[in-house]
């Protein structure tokens, strides 16, 4: 983290002295996240790549981060481990072409920071019936506990995208491991890498006979009644914990937690230099759902959250083996004030991210509470950068139907500007382009002081 913020002082100290005017540069980070599916055609093209770099310098992004594997499992980049993404929605790339080498030149010829991105137990686009839980490694995807008790691997599921991975299978994490040393020594001078993906799908999964013979051994517990013993079903759409619940709870983050140890120690045996990073979303009250503690091991949310949080849950915290944490402040209300406007009125805005809740209206579920919330969680052991999402910025227009809300962007970009020690990222560079949303992104980036 200091390596991270030194770096940062020295470069925007060069670039003032350069230009002379301090005024018009962002004073933290911004980083732009470049989807691999979405941007696959655009980016396809090094004269492409230079334009959108060219671009996001000129209007204050100082970080890129570039989505090299796939929630399919397949990068784009030739690995000696996974299936190459070498066509997307028609468009072809020959297995030759190295969309990240293109972005580090370029991006650090701009003086820019590029970043790797790496989906980490994503291995299926159920949408697509694409992916390594398709061809090569069926017995890797995870198991969905349905509401009629039916146990299924998710590759059926196809209400859901995510063809997630089973996290506490030896094979699984292994491998994985082996793909993000594999980018650590192939782009020696990328910034940083950071996960995306990094946890379960949901509470409804891994139910695998390997996770029951592993929570046992962990826990000392014998499950008579499996799954039952850890949640039921009331109706289709609502569970409830079951006997050893938080125990469950405890477990699956403990595995989540010793992945990041181990790739951490992985990574910088490899490049000791090169920055790590985790997204997540920013909703931790019930976040726990995805296996997930990001917070730091000093903030213990046992009284707080005593439904499932243990007393020993907080040793699972792993904020302190991150360089750059982002976390998802994926809200249409900015504010806490208007938090406080919409009480009485219908939730405002998508929530359909995973461990979101739908009917929550606290104030953690606004672009400015929730940066509040994250910041306390992570006890300051890491910077905290707010990441907004751009398509959730739409309002009511007069004829009822959702029309673009530039404003409410620009307010949220500001928010974060603010209120966020790490800066901002933005999701994704897709939306700024077909939104035409350059200038508001610029104006208000530029706008903290």
């Amino acid at each position: 983290m200091k390596r991270y913020f030194a770096f940062f002082t020295v470069a925007l100290a060069a670039l003032v002295l350069f230009v002379g005017c301090a005024e018009t540069q962002p004073t933290k980070p911004v980083y732009m996240w470049v989807d691999c599916e979405a941007n696959f055609e655009r980016m396809s093209y090094p004269d492409s790549i230079a334009f959108y770099v060219d671009k996001m310098k000129e209007i204050g992004v100082t970080d890129i981060v570039v989505d090299v594997k796939s929630i399919m499992g397949e990068t784009l980049y030739d690995s000696k481990y996974a299936p190459y993404m070498g066509e997307f929605e028609g468009t072809v790339r020959e297995r030759s072409y190295d969309m990240m080498r293109h972005f580090i030149d370029l991006g650090h010829a701009a003086g820019m920071r590029v970043h790797g991105s790496l989906n980490i137990f994503a291995g299926g686009h159920n949408f697509f019936n694409r992916g390594i839980i398709y061809n090569d490694h069926p017995e890797w995807q995870s198991i969905v506990y349905k509401s009629n008790g039916e146990l299924v691997p998710i590759s059926q599921i196809k209400t859901n995208y995510n063809g997630m991975l089973n996290p506490s299978n030896p094979e699984v994490r292994e491998y994985q491991k082996n793909i993000l040393v594999e980018f650590a020594e192939r782009y020696k001078d990328a910034d940083g890498i950071i996960f995306d993906r990094l946890r379960y799908d949901n509470i409804t999964s891994d139910f695998s006979p390997l996770s029951r013979e592993q929570f046992e051994a962990w826990s000392g517990i014998k499950l008579e009644n499996y799954p039952e013993d850890v949640l039921t079903w009331a109706d289709e759409k609502t569970w409830k914990p079951g006997k050893y619940f938080k125990e469950w709870v405890e477990w699956r983050a403990t595995i989540i937690k010793s992945f990041v140890e181990e790739a951490h120690e992985a990574i910088h045996a490899a490049n000791p230099d090169i920055l790590i990073g985790d997204y997540t979303g920013a909703w931790y009250p019930t976040y726990y759902q995805l296996g997930v503690n990001w917070a730091s091991t000093q903030y213990d949310p046992s009284e707080r959250y005593p439904d499932w949080a243990s007393e020993s849950y907080h040793k699972t915290g792993y904020a302190e083996l991150l360089d750059i944490y982002m976390t998802g402040l994926y809200y249409t209300l900015v504010t806490k004030d208007e938090v406080d406007a919409a009480q009485g009125r219908p939730i405002v805005g998508q929530r359909t991210e995973s461990g979101m809740d739908p009917n929550d209206l606290t104030y953690c579920y606004s672009v400015e509470g929730g940066a509040e919330l994250a910041q306390g969680i992570t006890c300051g052991v890491v910077p905290v950068v707010g990441s907004l999402y751009v398509e959730q910025y739409k309002k009511q227009g007069e004829d009822g139907k959702q029309v673009d809300d530039p404003e409410q962007f620009g307010k949220a970009v500001a928010q974060v500007m603010k209120s966020c020690e790490g800066g901002l990222m933005i999701f994704d560079l897709v939306h700024i382009i077909n939104h035409d949303w350059w200038e508001i992104l610029e104006q208000n980036i530029k706008a903290e002081k």
